[in-house]
């Protein structure tokens, strides 16, 4: 956790397919990318930032997202996130996160995520299974 510090940045593309469209996931009747496409790209993005640095055994979650969809993408063109950190909490590590088409921002807002130890994390998922 100690290499987890403000400043560091991941990022990810993707070219908006139909499948990443609202009307796919049923998230509005457009053909255009989806709000909740664009937040797991968010998400991608703040993997790539932290969780290569954590020990092994050690990922990230996500805890809690706060995102505004400014414009709407059409399939085709290529979508970029940016996520940053902004600070640590113990566990948690806050993110300001963005997104861009190729013409203008798209999105913006914050994402937390929660180092998890993945054998703890595991074994109380799979204690659900059987209750």
């Amino acid at each position: 956790m100690e290499s987890i510090k403000p400043g560091l940045v991941g990022e990810a593309s993707v070219q908006v397919t139909p499948e990443l469209s609202a009307r796919h996931l049923g998230s509005g009747g457009v053909e255009v990318y989806a709000t909740p496409s664009m937040i797991a790209l968010m998400e991608t993005a703040a993997v790539k930032a932290v969780d290569p640095l954590l020990p092994e055994g050690q990922a990230t979650v996500g805890v809690s997202v706060e995102i505004k969809h400014l414009a709407a993408t059409p399939a085709g063109q290529t979508v970029r996130a940016r996520a940053e950190v902004m600070g640590v909490e113990g566990r948690r590590v806050h993110f300001v996160v963005q997104a861009w088409d190729e013409d203008e921002l798209i999105g913006e807002g914050t994402h937390t995520r929660y180092v998890i130890d993945m054998a703890r994390f595991l074994e109380r998922v799979e204690a659900k299974r059987y209750r």
